[in-house]
């Protein structure tokens, strides 16, 4: 009960958190990351920190993609201590790897089952790793998880086997659609590789999920628990694999997509002044809580339409939204919880009830990077 009290009068003051510029909050959320990492015993990231329950296990699927946030600030900052530690999440993540190259649903202290979206994003963390260390383990890591995603893939493109079994089951004959940021990870290992069945996959994916797309944007079943009413957190995980494999594929139509989608999102933002944690197929608000680590993602395709686009008001609205999140980050007190970010606002929603995620930190990171790198090219004011 200490520790629940003691984390709960913390999150009352959170709420009256400061914004402070981008690199402070970026500290702090790069140390929570790193007490993450520190509360586990084999050196991948620890899921969450419940206020009731304390540390919970390493996670391999968002232990991957946290793999390149800390590369990237490694080098934004000059601090070699964040490689080395990106490195032990890597070698870990080659340790609990699968025999068939794929990447196991939900943390470590769960059975291992085998998961395309989780086999995806680790695929971006042993790219990084490569790139940063020239370590020919993590390219051949990411070979065999690229090689398991052909093997599961359907000729139409989609995903429809080996999901997770921590997913609804798939509303059949379609397919989750949120793999699509599962196409954009086998596109850079196609150009790490020079493999073409990884980029020609990807693009397969990037073919289904667009004609799937509707005319306002709307993307349907991309959530793993209610497709109906999405949360914010898989709906940009889908913008944002759409708009990089887009990229990469050469795809106009993939990038209308998501400016289609993000601009009722950003119409719903500026109307209620805040996002909401779920949609329905008009981008109407469907939960009254707020989803961060949906926020902190929609922050990063915000900022990534400002670079690609070249339009300002993209970057406007990202800086908006980060300094909500902002608003929700402890910057004193429990460091259990200094520097995390919530699963949902307030801390009793629906999205990860009473817990810090790791993933939401991680996007949140993400989005402050972003957002220090305009404000050093002077491009803040």
């Amino acid at each position: 009960m200490g520790v629940l009290i003691h984390s709960v009068s913390d999150f009352l003051r959170l709420r009256r958190t400061r914004p402070q510029p981008a690199d402070v909050h970026l500290e702090a959320v790069m140390g929570w990351l790193c007490r993450a990492q520190d509360a586990t015993p084999d050196g991948g990231v620890a899921r969450m920190y419940h206020i009731k329950t304390g540390w919970g296990a390493s996670y391999p699927e968002t232990t991957g993609y946290i793999i390149p946030t800390f590369i990237e600030f490694s080098r934004m900052v000059e601090r070699p201590a964040f490689l080395q530690r990106a490195l032990r999440m890597a070698d870990w993540e080659i340790e609990v790897q699968m025999p068939s190259g794929a990447v196991q649903g939900g943390t470590v202290a769960d059975p291992p089952s085998p998961a395309i979206f989780n086999t995806g994003q680790v695929i971006f963390g042993w790219l990084a790793a490569h790139r940063a260390s020239g370590d020919r383990r993590y390219l051949e890591a990411a070979v065999r998880a690229g090689n398991f995603l052909l093997a599961q893939q359907d000729p139409d493109g989609a995903w429809r086997r080996n999901l997770s079994a921590f997913c609804s089951p798939v509303p059949k004959p379609d397919s989750y659609i949120y793999n699509i940021r599962t196409a954009w990870a086998l596109m850079l290992l196609a150009q790490a590789t020079g493999d073409d069945h990884y980029r020609e996959a990807g693009e397969a994916n990037l073919t289904h999920v667009l004609a799937r797309a509707r005319p306002n944007g709307w993307l349907p079943d991309n959530c793993l628990n209610d497709p109906i009413r999405p949360l914010l957190h898989t709906i940009a995980y889908t913008t944002q694999g759409m708009l990089e494999a887009g990229r990469l594929s050469g795809s106009a139509e993939a990038q209308e997509v998501v400016v289609r989608a993000n601009e009722h999102l950003a119409a719903c933002f500026e109307r209620y002044g805040q996002m909401h944690g779920r949609y329905d197929e008009r981008w109407t608000p469907s939960a009254r809580w707020r989803c961060l680590t949906g926020e902190a993602q929609t922050a990063v395709v915000w900022f990534r339409l400002a670079q690609l686009t070249g339009e300002r008001r993209w970057f406007q609205r990202a800086v908006a939204l980060t300094e909500q999140v902002k608003r929700t980050q402890a910057l004193s007190g429990d460091p259990n919880i200094v520097g995390g970010i919530k699963g949902s606002q307030p801390i009793y929603g629906w999205y990860g009830k009473y817990q810090y995620l790791n993933w939401a930190a991680k996007f949140y990171a993400d989005a402050l990077m972003l957002e220090a790198g305009h404000a050093a090219a002077g491009t803040s004011g």
